[in-house]
C-alpha cells in the first residue's frame, strides 16, 4: 500500500504563513500608496522612446502617392495613384549592407524619391530602428530612419528626467540594456499642477520636443504612445472589480452542485488566498499593474481551481471506496494519490511560462512572473488552504452542529417523559 503523507500535520502552520504573507503585503500595499498603476488604471501619458540619431530621410517629389513600409530585414516603397498601378519597391537589408548602398538604391529605383543621408556611409543597415510614430505616407513629410550602434554609449537616466522636468512628476525607467538608450517615460495626468508646470494632458509631440531639445534634433525615435483619459481609466477599475466578484460567485455556485457546501467555501477561500498572495507580491516588487497583470491572476486563479477540484473529487472518490476511514484519512489519502499529477503538471507548465520569462521582456515577462508566483501559490492553497478548510468545517462546524442536535434530543426526551 502506498504510504499516506499525513499533510494535516500541517495545515495550521501553513494558514498562519498565509495570513503573515497576506498582512505583510496589506501593510505594504498602505506604506507605498497602493499599486504601481499602469497606463491601463491612471490616467496619463506612456512613452517607450530610444535616443538613437538619424540614419537619413527620404523625401518624395512625384505627383502620386509614396508609402513606406519598414521592417527589421528591409523596407518596401510602395507607389500608387494614376498609372502607377501600386509599384512596390522592395529593399532587403541583407542586400544593401550600408547605409551608402541602400540610399543610393533607393534613389535610383524611383522617380521623385529623394534620400538625405544623415550619418556616415558605412552605417550598417542592421542597426536600423524603426519610429513609430513617423508617418509612412511620405508626399507632405519625410520619413525619417535612425540607427544604434551595438555598443554605443549608455545615456544617462538622470540626464533624461532633467529634459523633461518643466512636465512636473515624470517617471522615467530604463529598458533593456544601458547601451540601448531604451526609455519608458510616464507622465500622470493630474487635476492640480503647480502653475509653472503642466502635466494634464501632455502630448507624445511635448515629450518628443524636450527631448529633443536636450538630446538634438532627430535624436528620438518614438517606439509607443499609448494615453487614457481618467473617465476610461476609473471605468476599468469598476469593471476589473466586477469582473472578481463574479468569478468568485460562479465558482462558489459550480463548487456547490458539484461537493458539499465546505468544500464549495473551501474553494473560494483558496482562490481568494492566490489573489490576495498575488496582489502581496506585486505590491512589493512594485509592478506595473495594468490589464496584464489582470489577465496573470485571472489565469491563476483558474489555474487553481481546476487543481482543487481535482483533489476534491478524489476525496469523494475515497470516501466511496474506503467507508470505514476518517474523513482526515481521506484526505490526506486523496492529496497524496494526486501528488504526483500536481507536481508534473505544475512543473511541465512552468517550464512553458519560464522560457517567456527568459526570452521576453516588458509586459509580457512581468505576465510570466505573475504565472510563475500564482502557480506556486495555486498548489499551495489547494492543498493547505480549500483542504485545510474541509477539515475545520468537519472538526469544529458539524461536530457543534451534532451538538446542538443532540441536545434538541435530549430536550425532547425530557419533555417526553415529564409529560
Amino acid at each position: 500500500m502506498k504510504r499516506i503523507i499525513p499533510f494535516s500535520k500541517f495545515f495550521l502552520p501553513a494558514t498562519i504563513l498565509s495570513l503573515l504573507l497576506i498582512i505583510s503585503g496589506i501593510v505594504v500595499f498602505m506604506l507605498k500608496g497602493g499599486f504601481n498603476l499602469g497606463i491601463d488604471f491612471k490616467a496619463g501619458l506612456i512613452q517607450e522612446v530610444q535616443l538613437a540619431p538619424t540614419a537619413f530621410r527620404v523625401i518624395y517629389n512625384g505627383d502620386n502617392n509614396a508609402t513606406v513600409s519598414f521592417t527589421r530585414v528591409g523596407m518596401e516603397l510602395v507607389i500608387s495613384g494614376s498609372g502607377t498601378n501600386g509599384a512596390t519597391y522592395s529593399f532587403n537589408f541583407a542586400d544593401y549592407p550600408t547605409l551608402n548602398s541602400l540610399a543610393a538604391a533607393l534613389g535610383s529605383s524611383v522617380n521623385g524619391v529623394n534620400v538625405e543621408v544623415m550619418a556616415p556611409g558605412n552605417v550598417e543597415t542592421a542597426w536600423f530602428l524603426q519610429n513609430a510614430y513617423g508617418n509612412p505616407q511620405i508626399n507632405t513629410q519625410p520619413y525619417i530612419v535612425h540607427y544604434l550602434k551595438p555598443d554605443e554609449s549608455p545615456v544617462e537616466l538622470s540626464d533624461v528626467r532633467e529634459s523633461l522636468s518643466s512636465f512636473g512628476d515624470v517617471s522615467v525607467q530604463v529598458l533593456g540594456n544601458p547601451s540601448e538608450r531604451h526609455f519608458l517615460i510616464r507622465i500622470d495626468e493630474r487635476e492640480e499642477t503647480d502653475p509653472n508646470i503642466s502635466n494634464a494632458g501632455v502630448s507624445p509631440d511635448a515629450i518628443v520636443g524636450a527631448l529633443e531639445a536636450a538630446f538634438g534634433e532627430g535624436e528620438v525615435v518614438v517606439n509607443r504612445s499609448d494615453s487614457i483619459g481618467s473617465r476610461f481609466s476609473k471605468q476599468l477599475a469598476d469593471q476589473v472589480g466586477i469582473l472578481m466578484a463574479l468569478t468568485l460567485i460562479l465558482i462558489l455556485i459550480y463548487a456547490t452542485i458539484r461537493f458539499r457546501p465546505q468544500f464549495a467555501v473551501g474553494a473560494v477561500l483558496a482562490i481568494m488566498h492566490d489573489a490576495l498572495i498575488m496582489v502581496a507580491f506585486i505590491t512589493w516588487t512594485r509592478m506595473e499593474f495594468n490589464t496584464t497583470t489582470i489577465a496573470a491572476i485571472l489565469t491563476i486563479l483558474g489555474y487553481s481551481i481546476n487543481d482543487t477540484i481535482v483533489i476534491f473529487d478524489r476525496i469523494r472518490e475515497s470516501r466511496r471506496l474506503y467507508p470505514e476511514d476518517s474523513f482526515i484519512k481521506s484526505l490526506n489519502r486523496a492529496i497524496t494519490e494526486t501528488l504526483s499529477r500536481t507536481i508534473i503538471t505544475t512543473v511541465t507548465t512552468m517550464l512553458a511560462v519560464m522560457s517567456l520569462y527568459i526570452f521576453t521582456s516588458g509586459s509580457m515577462k512581468d505576465f510570466a512572473l505573475a504565472l510563475l508566483v500564482g502557480m506556486v501559490s495555486g498548489v499551495y492553497s489547494t492543498i493547505f488552504i480549500a483542504c485545510g478548510f474541509a477539515v475545520f468545517w468537519e472538526r469544529y462546524i458539524k461536530k457543534e452542529q451534532r451538538g446542538g442536535a443532540k441536545k434538541s434530543a435530549e430536550g425532547a426526551v425530557v419533555k417526553a417523559a415529564g409529560a
